[in-house]
C-alpha cells in the first residue's frame, strides 16, 4: 500500500528555502512600506500588487502599488468572461 503523502513536511520544505524565506521578506517590507504611507491597514481590503513579478526587481521600488483585494486577484484570468449570447426573435443563438 502507498504511503500518504506528507503535505505538512512538503510545506515546511518549501516555505524553510531561503530564496523563499527572501521573497516573503520583500513582500512584507513592500507592505510595510505602504502602511507607513497610510495607503493600506490591517483589514481594509487593499493588496499591495507588484507590477512586475517580484523576484525580477526587488519589491521596495516603485514596481508596487495598492489596489483592491478583487482587483489584484482577478489580474490574468481571461477565461472568466461571459459569453456573449445574440437573440434572434426568439431563439437564442451563440455569438
Amino acid at each position: 500500500m502507498a504511503k500518504p503523502r506528507d503535505y505538512e513536511k512538503e510545506y515546511r520544505d518549501y516555505h524553510g528555502k531561503p530564496e523563499q524565506i527572501a521573497r516573503r521578506v520583500d513582500r512584507v517590507q513592500a507592505r510595510r512600506k505602504h502602511e507607513k504611507l497610510g495607503q493600506v491597514r490591517k483589514g481594509d481590503g487593499k493588496e499591495v500588487h507588484h507590477i512586475s513579478p517580484n523576484g525580477k526587481t526587488g519589491s521596495l521600488g516603485s514596481k508596487t502599488r495598492v489596489t483592491s483585494f478583487k482587483e489584484n486577484r482577478s489580474i490574468g484570468h481571461p477565461g472568466r468572461k461571459k459569453k456573449k449570447r445574440r437573440l434572434i426573435g426568439r431563439k437564442v443563438r451563440k455569438a
